[in-house]
Formats: structure tokens, sequence, C-alpha cells
């Protein structure tokens, strides 16, 4: 697990699977990939995280308060999808619940998601994509230090329509501390 100032990165569950199916069925939510997605597909969504944390070692993290209300889903990932246009990646990526937003969650789960991939487990080549009308994880991006690199934006076809992805790419050494913004208390890894 890792905690922040108001937050807890927990390894997925499957306490978590009805929480995560329900985000994804908020349309709010999924606006920026097409709109929600049925209980099927999330939980298949879901099974995907948990095979790449038991294959690779890393995955989404359940994002929750310190009570255990989930929030979201935020974290870094490979991405092996076949012929993707980057091939095969490391991405970190986020998502929350629609009451979630505008708390500043997605950075502070990202900040500490991002330290732990560079400091322990010395990820060195991260990016981070996300559609041209997602300015909410833009600012994110910004915000994180993210480097904007056209030059491996992407389109992924498929239905109903083609997704255009917009790429950021993590610094080699991010200057993020699990300190920085995140108050007094020190973000860390419990194990």
């Amino acid at each position: 697990m890792i905690q922040t100032e108001r937050l807890r990165l927990h390894e997925l569950a499957d306490r978590h699977r009805d929480p995560f199916a329900k985000m994804h069925s908020e349309p709010e939510v999924m606006d920026d990939l097409g709109g929600p997605i049925d209980r099927a597909e999330a939980d298949a969504k879901f099974d995907r995280y948990l095979a790449a944390l038991a294959t690779h070692g890393i995955a989404r993290w359940a994002v929750e308060d310190m009570t255990g209300v989930f929030f979201g889903y935020c974290g870094v990932m490979p991405r092996s999808i076949p012929n993707h246009p980057l091939g095969f990646h490391f991405e970190v990526g986020w998502r929350f619940r629609r009451a979630a937003w505008g708390n500043g969650y997605a950075y502070e789960s990202a900040k500490a998601a991002l330290v732990h991939a560079q400091n322990d487990l010395s990820l060195k080549s991260i990016v981070s994509y996300t559609a041209e009308d997602n300015l909410r994880s833009q600012s994110v991006m910004r915000k994180l230090g993210l480097i904007r690199d056209t030059s491996q934006d992407f389109t992924l076809s498929g239905s109903p329509k083609a997704w255009r992805g917009l790429v950021w790419v993590v610094p080699a050494k991010l200057s993020l501390s699990l300190n920085d913004g995140l108050g007094p208390t020190v973000a860390k890894l419990l194990r």
C-alpha cells in the first residue's frame, strides 16, 4: 500500500470490483472513452489489471480515502496491446468517480505512483496519454511535470469511432519527492 496525506493506494482486490464497475457506468467519467461500459466489460478490464500485477508486479492501484471509500484508480502499468502504435510500454493513468473530481486526487495519487515506479521499481520509460478533449487529465500531466511529445501521438481505430491519444512523457528522473505538495505527512510505501 502507498499512503499519502489523504489517500491510500491499494493493490486491486475483489472488494474493489463492484465500485470499479459502478465508476465505469458513469457517463461523465467515461465520456473521453466513448461512454459507459457494462459490467462484463468492467470485469474484463479489472481482470486485465489483476493479470498485469501478477505477471509484471505493477498495475493500477485502487485509490481510497482513509476510511476505505473507493475514489477510483491510478498507477503505472505495462501496456502490451497487440499492434499498439507505441508497442510495449509503461503508462501512468487514472480514472476517478465523478463525485471525487476537483479535489486533486488524480495529481496526488499519480505523483505517489510515479515516485514508487521510478524509485522502488527503477522504471525508466513511462508515458501518459489522453484524448484531445480531456483537459482535466492534461492539466494533471502538466502539474506532474510530464513533457508533451507530439511525435508519439497516435490514433486507435475501433468502434464506434477512432480514438486519438495525445502523448506525454515522464522525465527520466521526475523531480518529485514524496513530500512535494502532499502536506506534512510523508507518502510512503507500506509493506
